[in-house]
């Protein structure tokens, strides 16, 4: 993901930002995701930068429960912020936002799977949450690497968990740590919006296929790289049926 490198952020503008993600947590839902048999479209959803001013952003509709592609919808924006660590999903949630605005009605999917953290963050508002909350749709993020707390390694065998705490000695668990490969480092799970923890756990198990990330995740981040070096006229987007 790319994190440029710049100057310390306007104050006036942290507070600001701040003020927002406090609003948009408190219409947070949390609930069980619809059961795994009743689900028809899931889909990942992740984002690339094709120059530090410029964002692509992509949402993979699979089928459930092949996670064959369905369809690939897609927009190609302006980076809307600079770069302020706690703040990513106002660099990419509008331009996300804007990708599934290219979905029909039959591609909507049934989740989002966001590559990103729902409450495993600092203010409990990370990527997934925002963008659930910004679309009312249910979300869960799925993070390569931690952002914020502390865990315990969680046994070799894919699936295997451990809980995410919020700080040492804290009961708090602010996501659960799943690993999904033998021998490869775990990924960070945790509900956005409209989803709890054990159905945010249980989908992202239920999606493992033998790689490092749960296939969602898997699939939006292939097609991020490959629309990245064509994506197409600057401020438009489109929609690829498989």
């Amino acid at each position: 993901m790319y994190r440029p490198p710049g100057p310390p952020p306007d104050p006036a503008l942290v507070q600001s930002l701040t003020a927002e993600q406090n609003a948009l947590r408190e219409r947070i839902r949390t609930e069980p995701l619809p059961p795994l048999a009743s689900l028809r479209l899931v889909a990942g959803c992740d984002s690339s930068f094709p120059t530090p001013e410029t964002i692509l952003s992509v949402i993979v509709v699979l089928g459930w429960p092949d996670l064959d592609p369905r369809a690939v919808a897609w927009h190609y924006g302006p980076v809307p912020l600079p770069y302020i660590p706690g703040f990513l999903a106002f660099r990419e949630a509008p331009n996300l936002v804007a990708a599934y605005g290219h979905l029909p009605p039959d591609l909507v999917p049934d989740v989002l799977v966001v590559d990103g953290h729902g409450s495993a963050h600092p203010r409990r508002l990370g990527i997934a949450a925002q963008l659930g909350v910004l679309l009312d749709r249910p979300a869960l993020g799925i993070g390569k690497s931690r952002l914020t707390g502390v865990y315990d390694d969680p046994g070799p065998a894919p699936g295997d968990t451990a809980p995410l705490l919020a700080r040492r000695g804290s009961t708090e668990v602010i996501g659960e740590v799943l690993r999904t490969r033998p021998g490869v480092l775990p990924v960070f799970v945790s509900p956005g919006h409209r989803c709890d923890q054990a159905s945010a756990t249980a989908l992202a198990r239920a999606c493992l296929r033998g790689l490092k990330l749960p296939e969602p995740t898997r699939q939006a981040d292939a097609w991020a790289a490959r629309l990245r070096p064509d994506p197409g006229p600057f401020g438009t987007g489109g929609l690829l049926r498989a």
